[in-house]
Parts: structure tokens; sequence; C-alpha cells
């Protein structure tokens, strides 16, 4: 069961669907293959990924922080890319369109972007809005000025080539 990928960083959403389709109890092998990418840091999260996902769900946060998961800060780079993005949506301040990313969304693209890592999200794709504030991650991700992959946890597992038994 090795994967010889590079880091991939986690968004919640991916983190929480993981966690709540495929449960620990019932996905022994999965989980533990999860673990394995925890631990040689092939797998990590953006501290206000990690936030959303020990909030909503305080068992799976607590997993991953028993499992030492790399937790990214969010440092002036990121910071400064977050900015760059936020400005090419045409968000002015805080104000965020309800059906485009967030706040954390924005952060969570730019740390991919700064560490040069693929994003594993699973933000719905969708046909290009009318309005560049009402992408979500994955359309984000696609902006040639962006350029970060992303891919959704199903597309995480394929692209492994792990077998679970």
């Amino acid at each position: 069961m090795s994967w010889n990928g590079t880091m991939q960083i986690f968004d919640a959403s991916s983190m929480i669907y993981a966690w709540d389709n495929y449960p620990v109890n019932q996905f022994l092998g999965l989980w533990d293959w999860i673990r394995i990418q925890v631990e040689e840091t092939e797998l990590a999260m953006p501290s206000v990924a990690f936030d959303e996902v020990a909030n909503k769900t305080p068992d799976c946060g607590q997993w991953l922080r028993d499992n030492n998961l790399v937790i990214l800060e969010i440092g002036n780079a990121i910071l400064q890319e977050a900015k760059r993005i936020k400005r090419l949506l045409g968000i002015v301040d805080d104000r965020y369109h309800p059906k485009g990313v967030g706040e954390n969304d924005i952060l969570i693209i730019a740390t991919a972007l700064v560490h040069g890592v693929c994003l594993v999200s699973n933000e719905g794709r969708q046909k290009l809005p009318d309005i560049p504030a009402k992408m979500k991650i994955p359309a984000v991700c696609a902006m040639s000025q962006v350029s970060v992959d992303c891919i959704s946890f199903i597309e995480y597992l394929k692209q492994s080539g792990a077998v679970f038994r």
C-alpha cells in the first residue's frame, strides 16, 4: 500500500467527507493508510481547515491530533497570496459572496499555492459563474492566475493506487 505521491493538503470538506462516509471502525485499512500518510507528512492541513474539522467533528480532530497531523500555519507569504486571490475574485474588504469561497477557503488555497502542493477538496465542482466571487474552491484553483491542482477525496484515493483489503 505504498504511495509515492507528494504532500497533499486537505481542506475541511474532504476530511469531514472521509470521516463521515468511511467510519474508522469499518474501514480500518483506509484509516491505517491515512495514518501512514500523516506520519510520512504526505498529508497535512492548513490550520484554518484543521480548526473547522475539530469544531465540526471533534472526534476526527482528536484522531488527527493523536496521529500527529502536520498543521500548516498561516504565515505572511500565505496572507499575501490570499490577498492577491481575493483581489482576483473582486472581493472587497470582507464582503464575500454567500455562494462563493469564504476567507478560510482563500487561505486554504493560498496555503496550497505557497507550498506548491495539491489540494484535496470535496467542494462542489461548478459551471463557471458570471461573478468571480461566486466561485467555489475547485473553480478558484483552476484559475490561470492561481493554478493549484485540486482533486476530490475519491480522486485522491484513486491516484494513490492504494488497495484496501
